[in-house]
């Protein structure tokens, strides 16, 4: 007991609060902020006030408490206290808590197939030798720990070999294949991207040059040129023929979307004689390959399916970033300058540039901090409303009253829910045809000024099909190289059913199964979208 100006106060030790909350290895100063969530709520429960005081950092005069849903390790949902100092974070605090799965994730999940033993030398092998492990090379046998804060290591314990991680992209010592007997096929799937090209000639000069491998072939027109009904071309690929076509956009090899017979496929490879498979594309060509490879391995097969993960939305989850990504949101950040020039020439005058991104928001947030001309951006992650005193019609309103000019950039699933009318139709590779929300909005603005005999001048940017199509940039075109390079060695050693990506800046092995659980968005209460806010100036919340 310890008085105070009068009044009695009761101390409580750490162990007290270990005791009270039934977690007696867990120091408080190491506990999750879930954890600490549960502590609180616990002993508040049973001591009042006094003990909480004790458990969680002093509060400041200026801020106050509100209840917030989170999710405990054990799946089980608690309100906590969270300190609110402004209207914005007030907002986001309403809003329902969405924990990210990386929490759920276990150490086996992060596990890479294999054919088997690697018993033959690596014509790198000598060049291996002659390097040190240092903070940028990473051994072997060696992992790239997944988890990049405290509190999330946390939650998966103590011990390093409880501590999820990923298998180090690279050259190994020993190879599963012999160079001189393997050959290899390379496909290319989806919607075009930036960077097609570079990952394609990259490939082709490894395998040739570095392993000595002189049998690879491209198949054209995506999983279609496997299939002998469609009767597509299987070209050769050599050094001269993939000599200069990092300079072109697109594919050289074509592609398609929707999947083929998985088991037409490995018929295919094993008439060929195919030992590697590298194929190129987002999360439903990755579907595919899984397909693929569970296919193999009924037949005891050993041909290795290692893919190289491509979307220009940046969508792929457990990467840093896909390739075309930088490429596309650079093309993009021209349209809004255009959008900006018009808008600011005009009385009332407004930019709208759509860009692509059908379930995440990157090329938006990206283009609109690399121009920083935006003056509301409007992505897929956050619903926004038209009518109303904190819609978006009424706040463009009130940004041309004083200023004269906005430039809005959405992306092309933004306000989907705006367009229930559009019908749910499919695309081949499954996906829902997206309502135009460009053109909607569009429509949308100007009866809106219309309604209120107010000029308008309206300017309307489409730049989706040229960013997709133009030749990768520098930042790209070093990237690709990079994944090429990592994807050969994976492939070369045994490594199956995974794609090679980046992760905290380190060149990973991720199994496939991983990549296509969820996608990438753009968070919400992340620091990208906080710097969106920033730049913009639009509300947290439009509705």
């Amino acid at each position: 007991m310890e008085k105070s100006g009068g009044v009695t106060q009761q101390k409580h030790s750490v162990t007290d609060c270990q005791r009270l909350t039934q977690t007696p290895n867990l120091p408080i100063e190491q506990a999750t902020v879930t954890e600490s969530a549960a502590l609180f709520l616990r002993v508040r429960r049973k001591h009042g006030t006094s003990l909480a005081a004790c458990c969680l950092p002093r509060e400041e005069p200026a801020t106050r408490l509100s209840q917030v849903d989170v999710v405990m390790p054990s799946g089980d949902r608690h309100s906590r206290p969270t300190r609110q100092t402004s209207r914005s974070t007030q907002l986001l605090s309403q809003q329902r808590y969405q924990p990210r799965k990386e929490a759920m994730l276990k150490p086996s999940d992060f596990h890479v197939k294999n054919l088997g033993p690697c018993k033959v030398d690596s014509p790198m092998k000598e060049m291996l030798a002659a390097r040190k492990p240092t903070i940028n090379n990473v051994e072997e046998s060696d992992r790239c720990l997944f988890d990049g804060v405290a509190s999330f290591a946390r939650q998966h314990g103590e011990l390093i070999a409880d501590l999820p991680g990923f298998e180090p992209a690279g050259a190994r010592q020993k190879i599963f294949f012999d160079p001189t007997k393997t050959r290899a096929g390379i496909v290319t799937c989806g919607g075009l991207c930036p960077g097609f090209n570079n990952v394609i000639r990259g490939l082709v000069l490894e395998l040739t040059f570095l392993y000595g491998v002189r049998k690879i072939y491209g198949f054209c027109k995506g999983y279609q040129g496997f299939i002998p009904r469609y009767q597509r071309e299987v070209v050769d690929l050599t050094p001269d023929r993939v000599s200069r076509i990092n300079e072109q956009g697109g594919t050289i090899l074509g592609t398609s979307r929707g999947q083929q017979d998985p088991h037409e496929i490995v018929d295919c490879l094993e008439r060929m004689g195919i030992n590697i498979l590298f194929v190129i594309g987002g999360d439903g060509t990755l579907r595919g390959a899984l397909s693929i490879s569970t296919a193999i391995a009924e037949r005891n097969a050993k041909i290795a399916v290692v893919g190289i993960p491509k979307t220009i939305d940046n969508d792929i989850m457990y990467i840093d970033q896909s390739f075309g990504f930088q490429t596309a949101f650079s093309v993009a950040t021209e349209s809004i300058r255009a959008a900006h020039v018009e808008a600011s020439a005009s009385p009332n005058g407004v930019g709208l540039v759509k860009v692509m991104g059908r379930h995440s928001g990157f090329i938006a947030c990206y283009a609109a901090l690399a121009q920083n001309d935006a003056n509301f951006v409007l992505v897929p992650e956050v619903p926004f409303a038209l009518q109303g005193e904190r819609g978006l019609l009424h706040l463009l309103e009130k940004r041309l009253a004083s200023r004269g000019h906005a430039v809005i950039v959405a992306a092309e699933g933004a306000g989907q829910e705006l367009l229930k009318a559009c019908p749910t139709e499919k695309d081949a590779s499954g996906n829902s045809r997206l309502g135009d929300i460009g053109l909607f909005l569009k429509q949308e603005i100007t009866s809106y000024f219309a309604s209120r005999n107010t000029e308008l001048n309206l300017k309307y940017i489409d730049p989706s099909y040229q960013i997709r199509s133009v030749p990768a940039n520098p930042h790209d075109s070093v990237y690709c190289l990079r994944l090429a390079h990592n994807a050969v060695h994976a492939a070369m050693s045994g490594r199956t059913e995974m794609v090679v990506g980046r992760w905290h800046g380190r060149f990973v092995h991720v199994p496939i199964q991983l990549t296509i659980r969820e996608r990438n968005q753009v968070d919400p209460y992340g620091d990208l979208w906080m710097s969106v806010l920033e730049s913009t100036g639009q509300p947290v919340e439009m509705k």
